[in-house]
């Protein structure tokens, strides 16, 4: 693509074509056929190439909140689109898509607020471009595991309450086995908390070498991305020690995607009058 197509792709042409791809997803559940399910392929598939070409010219970085949130969609609409191919049969994209939508709207009101892409990097920060972007990189890792493990949970919920109601399993809404809705779940909390762990010792280095202020160490964004490790080593304790019900683990991995939205929207230390 030229330099000037990119340049004219902007939020609203991926977000309106995950839309579609969504409302085109939520028709092939209700009056099955396979027009419905090309179509919303089709729709995908170009959200994605928009998406990519968006972030290929703009480069936002995942240090600004407008940023690590549209890279979090990215991945995960890699994800639906991966997902829907492969499980075919079931509903994949009624889950997956409104996360992607919802990552996308919110990373256009912060992109649109006053100063939002204004993020400078301090000198100190500068000299350890490396170590940023590893930080950077291993926290999107850890953003995609929580996300996943958010989406299994819902998965999981459903799924476990049309059984406790004796729903037919093939109903309106096709899902995954909850055993395989299980192992989905316990293998993304496998990956994100290694990458958390790893994020947060990297994070902890840099703004230690940076000699920052208190206030720095006590920002939201410190905060809470602590809280979710905590809430993490919190749930991985329960699911194999604690023999704690699954639901409440849902329960819990829903609160820490929680966690995770105002880790993502808060600001980051690193930045001088940085990004809103």
């Amino acid at each position: 693509m030229s330099a000037s197509v990119l340049q004219n792709v902007t939020h609203s042409c991926f977000a309106l074509s995950y839309l579609c791809a969504l409302l085109l997803e939520l028709g092939r559940t209700f009056w099955p056929g396979k027009g419905w399910r090309v179509a919303g392929l089709a729709f995908g598939a170009a959200g994605l190439v928009a998406h990519s070409a968006f972030i290929l010219f703009h480069q936002p970085t995942p240090a600004a909140p407008y940023g690590s949130l549209l890279l979090l969609a990215w991945v995960l609409a890699l994800f639906y689109l991966y997902g829907t191919v492969h499980h075919a049969k079931q509903a994949w994209a009624v889950f997956v898509l409104p996360v992607v939508i919802g990552l996308v709207g919110l990373s256009l009101a912060l992109a649109t607020a006053p100063n939002a892409t204004e993020f400078t990097v301090p000198e100190w920060a500068a000299g350890d471009r490396f170590w940023g972007a590893t930080h950077g990189l291993l926290i999107l890792g850890a953003s995609v595991g929580i996300s996943v493990s958010f989406l299994a949970s819902l998965m999981y919920l459903l799924q476990a309450r049309r059984l406790r109601k004796k729903l037919a399993p093939g109903g309106a809404v096709p899902m995954l086995s909850l055993e395989r809705i299980e192992t989905m779940n316990r293998r993304a909390l496998n990956v994100a908390f290694p990458l958390l762990t790893a994020g947060l010792l990297v994070g902890t280095l840099l703004l230690s070498q940076g000699h920052v202020t208190g206030d720095n160490w006590l920002s939201l964004k410190v905060l809470t991305t602590a809280a979710l490790w905590v809430v993490f080593l919190v749930l991985l304790y329960l699911r194999y020690g604690g023999h704690v019900p699954a639901r409440r683990l849902a329960l819990l991995s829903i609160a820490a995607f929680a966690i995770l939205l105002v880790a993502l929207v808060a600001a980051h230390p690193f930045a001088e009058g940085g990004a809103k």
